[in-house]
């Protein structure tokens, strides 16, 4: 039996298993319940009412969050030499094409993000195999695959993150870290909130948003109740 540190202890006595939390309560109830020594990942899980198997029940988006995420962001820009500077010029870490395709093929995928113009997918398609199972083939729906490089990267060093539904029905994603205010985490949680309830499909039936769950790095899931994101 796994033996439960003194930490998780007081955590999962702080933490009502059978209470539904309001946002606000959730957001300062995850900072109390946070020991670990570094600055962990504040994350949201929502289950949806949705088959993703179907076309017509697909739930995928982008959101700027209003406080960012709170960590660095690696991206890569693939463009012609005449879009480099101003991927550069935006912040981009990584800038060039050939050289970096080459180095992809070879297993290098140390990025959060891949950005690209729509005069290279040509090349850039063939990573597909690569990129597509980490999350980071670059996708039109998703702004990363723009003539507007520049913009693009200013929006994911913003705080600008993309969303999909996996396979369980379920979204997932962080919305800032434990060294946030509670307000902050509450402003980035219901910005990321009300945009998954703005895509509901109309082909879903029933109940649309079936549970949401707060949580940081090694803490206990503190569910919330929908209700309080639009209070």
């Amino acid at each position: 039996m796994t033996k439960i540190s003194k930490n998780q202890k007081i955590a999962l006595a702080k933490v009502d298993p059978n209470k539904v939390y309001k946002l606000s309560e959730a957001t300062q109830l995850v900072k109390d319940i946070t020991f670990t020594k570094f600055d962990g990942s504040v994350d949201v899980d929502v289950r949806l009412g949705v088959d993703p198997r179907k076309a017509n029940q697909m739930v995928r988006g982008v959101v700027t969050l209003p406080h960012g995420t709170g960590r660095v962001v690696r991206v890569l820009v693939l463009c012609t030499p005449d879009k480099e500077q101003e991927a550069k010029d935006a912040g981009a870490e990584f800038v060039g094409l050939d050289d970096y395709i080459e180095k992809i093929k070879g297993g290098w995928t140390d990025v959060d993000v891949v950005i690209t113009s729509p005069n290279v997918m040509g090349k850039v398609g063939a990573l597909g195999r690569i990129l597509g199972p980490r999350g980071l083939m670059p996708n039109p729906k998703t702004g990363t695959v723009t003539m507007e490089i520049g913009k693009a990267v200013s929006d994911v060093k913003k705080g600008k993150i993309d969303f999909k539904v996996d396979k369980f029905g379920i979204v997932h994603s962080g919305v800032g870290r434990v060294s946030f205010s509670p307000d902050m985490l509450v402003d980035n949680a219901r910005e990321f909130l009300s945009t998954i309830m703005r895509l509901k499909p109309s082909a879903a039936k029933g109940t649309y948003i079936k549970s949401i769950y707060l949580s940081s790095t090694m803490s206990p899931g503190i569910q919330v109740d929908p209700k309080s994101i639009t209070e």
